[in-house]
């Protein structure tokens, strides 16, 4: 979940290049961040606990370096325990991004042999790890990499470490899961752990395999197997997002950039992914028994997956939380197709159960997933890459609707009516231009200013919209820190209604399909009870009293109703006075458990 970002090329002012970079990359954690350069003198360490803002180093000029933005998972939030962490000697600096299950046993080991270990972090060993086995080396940059590829086999768990040695004057760098890219520029070599940050400076790059590792000089890139030691190959790829799309322009904030790009992301998809849905549509129409899987916002997007299948396709889907998926893995077979969606491609609790189903199971795997090269992108058998662009925020917002709209044209194609499907979508983009026009976004901070302060926030959807609810839902209370709960209406009387009191917000999602009038039914309920009933629908009840007019598109109803739930959660934390697009204790890509 760390953000790392590294340099190795031209003398230049690299500690600025760096902190760039992690700026950039800020959004993976922000509990704290550093930067190391290599000088005549050794590393120049710099570190600092916080957000970065708009923090400026001021370092000696190098030719190598990196740095790193910390999400806290060993030790606490400190000085001591921000990256990068260097050896004994001072010779050797490192950073890391993932989690050492070993390290407790690794730490004793070190301490019982002299080592002075100052932090809390499991990360530090491999600094002391790597001075044990560089004892005597003198300044060889093979010798230097061997030594790490000696430790990483030490390290138990998914991980990316990077190290510079400023004797050798390299970097070497080493990962089995957690996400590292290699960027080619004209001026050196860049590393960073999402290809993103890598924009400004090239769009060549090349995504590092699990079990691979590096050494970086000013000289060249090569690449080893880390078992064997054997070299390796790199599969260089050109990146089409472009450096406009990763920056804010002129919107404050990303979250409310990435909510308004989503008219275009759609028709785009609606344009250009019919092949794909079709393939998939094949796919899933040749297996016996298909699987949706995700974390998160992911898994909202594939319930509703669930649902459109069902009513579109007849076609049964079987649903699971991704990080639950391993413990329902029992009856796959060589027959079975899983479907796993992730915007960043790198999900932790997605990737490891994908792994053991392959491997022990035979299944055959297809990736929804935004990032070319990621190791859900690479290891699925058929991977949908969503064209949503960078997102930014931590909140998922585009890369939502973008999987909704991939996901209703598949089921479109698989009853054979693919174009019915696009043209759903297109009309699903124009209701969401509608509702980012001026008057709704009114409405919607209007809304926000009458419940800001409110402590519980409730949400309701029946059938399609039951996951709209839960996805609502997590927008509020992921960046508002609103406790906020959505629920299929239909259980209001098992024990929900108990919650509402005079006054709670109550939000209904009543579009014009079947669940209409009881979804209505059960917000009289809640008003009843002193439930504050908003309403997100096509048309004005009488139970509402607050209304948000959204457009009727039928069975495409989740991708519009999306949107209302983003604008309120930004509008709410606006008011309240939260970071929308980094929110406490959250980071973008969960590369760890």
């Amino acid at each position: 979940m760390c953000g790392i970002f590294g340099y190795v090329g031209k003398d230049r002012d690299v500690a600025g290049l760096v902190l760039d970079g992690l700026k950039r990359l800020e959004y993976r954690g922000y509990d704290s961040w550093g930067v190391a350069v290599v000088t005549d003198e050794g590393i120049n360490l710099t570190k600092q606990v916080g957000k970065i803002g708009d923090a400026q180093v001021n370092m000696p000029d190098s030719f190598l370096g990196f740095g790193h933005t910390r999400w806290a998972t060993h030790g606490g939030v400190t000085d001591y325990n921000a990256h990068p962490h260097l050896d004994c000697t001072g010779r050797i600096a490192v950073i890391h991004n993932g989690i050492i299950e070993n390290f407790s046993e690794l730490r004793n080991k070190l301490l019982s042999q002299g080592h002075k270990l100052r932090s809390e972090t499991d990360t530090e060993v491999v600094a002391h790890l790597l001075e044990e086995e560089t004892k005597g080396l003198g300044s060889d940059p093979a010798g230097f990499a061997d030594a790490l590829r000696r430790v990483f086999m030490q390290l138990e768990g998914m991980n990316a470490v990077m190290a510079l040695d400023s004797s050798s004057g390299v970097m070497v760098a080493a990962k089995n899961g957690s996400p590292l890219v290699l960027g080619y520029g004209e001026d050196g070599y860049y590393i960073s752990s999402d290809a993103s940050a890598l924009l400004p400076h090239t769009r060549k790059v090349a995504f590092i395999a699990d079990g691979q590792m590096l050494l970086i000089t000013r000289e060249g890139v090569s690449a080893r197997d880390i078992q064997t030691g054997d070299p390796a190959s790199l599969e260089v790829s050109q990146l089409e997002w472009s450096l406009e799309q990763a920056e804010l322009g002129d919107y404050p904030h990303y979250l409310i950039k990435e909510i308004h790009e989503q008219p275009s992301i759609l028709r785009s998809i609606a344009m250009t992914q019919g092949e794909n849905a079709t393939t998939l549509a094949e796919m899933m129409r040749a297996s016996y028994g298909t699987f949706f899987i995700g974390c998160g916002t992911a898994a909202n997007a594939a319930l509703t997956g669930q649902y459109l299948f069902s009513r579109i396709a007849r076609f049964h889907v079987n649903f699971a939380v991704g990080s639950e998926f391993g413990y329902l893995e029992h009856f796959l077979t060589p027959q079975s197709l899983v479907i796993a969606l992730s915007q960043s491609g790198e999900t932790i609790d997605v990737i490891e159960p994908l792994i053991k189903a392959k491997k022990e199971k035979g299944v055959q795997v297809a990736a929804l997933v935004n990032v070319l090269g990621s190791t859900l992108y690479r290891m699925a058998d058929f991977s949908v890459l969503l064209g949503a662009g960078p997102e930014k925020c931590v909140l998922a917002t585009k890369s939502y609707t973008a999987k909704l709209a991939v996901l209703l044209m598949t089921a479109y194609a698989l009853d054979g009516r693919l174009d019915e499907g696009k043209e759903l979508v297109l009309r699903a983009a124009d209701g969401v231009e509608e509702l980012l026009r001026d008057g709704i976004r009114d409405k919607v901070e209007a809304l926000a200013e009458r419940i800001y302060d409110r402590e519980h926030i409730f949400l309701i959807g029946r059938g399609l919209s039951y996951s709209s609810a839960l996805e609502a839902a997590l927008k509020i209370k992921e960046v508002t820190y609103i406790h906020a709960e959505g629920f299929a209406g239909g259980e209001l009387k098992h024990g929900v209604i108990a919650l509402i009191e005079q006054g709670t917000p109550c939000i209904v999602f009543a579009p014009s399909d079947e669940t209409q009038a009881a979804i209505l039914s059960g917000a009289q309920e809640l008003k009843a009870r002193g439930g504050f009933i908003i309403g997100i629908s096509p048309k004005c009840s009488d139970v509402f009293d607050y209304w948000i007019p959204v457009a009727d598109v039928g069975d495409a109803s989740p991708i519009v109703n999306a949107v209302p739930a983003q604008l309120l959660a930004y509008c709410l934390s606006i008011k309240r006075g939260t970071d929308p697009d980094k929110p406490r204790n959250l980071a973008k890509s969960v590369t760890v458990k």
